[in-house]
């Protein structure tokens, strides 16, 4: 049997909730969630870490973790992250997405749903 790894098209994903909700509801949109894509999938290119075998910066509809937001999940680990800047997407980046090493002070808190 082959390990996920050796035939995953990427080695890692991660997913940005970029969701918009109506009425003013809680929703990762409205705390800069595309701003932090775009940094992400910039970062993800410098290092030279964008491609097959390597890392994919994907957008999301709702990810249903909304009162935890704005979030973002890396595969194949599962590891939901929350963050606030800049700063923060640059340490997902190099730390876990480049160097396989996640980011615990970032890590979702586990009861936050929507």
């Amino acid at each position: 049997m082959t390990s996920a790894n050796s035939t995953s098209y990427f080695k890692r994903h991660i997913f940005f909730c970029l969701n918009e909700r109506k009425n003013n509801e809680a929703c990762c949109a409205q705390h800069n969630a595309q701003a932090a894509f775009d940094r992400c999938k910039t970062r993800v290119k410098e290092l030279g870490l964008a491609g097959p075998g390597q890392v994919r910066v994907n957008k999301a509809g709702c990810l249903d973790r909304c009162s935890g937001g704005p979030v973002a999940v890396v595969y194949p680990e599962g590891v939901w992250y929350t963050y606030v800047d800049q700063t923060d997407i640059d340490e997902i980046v190099e730390s876990h997405l480049q160097n396989g090493q996640v980011v615990e002070r970032l890590v979702t808190p586990e009861h936050l749903g929507r």
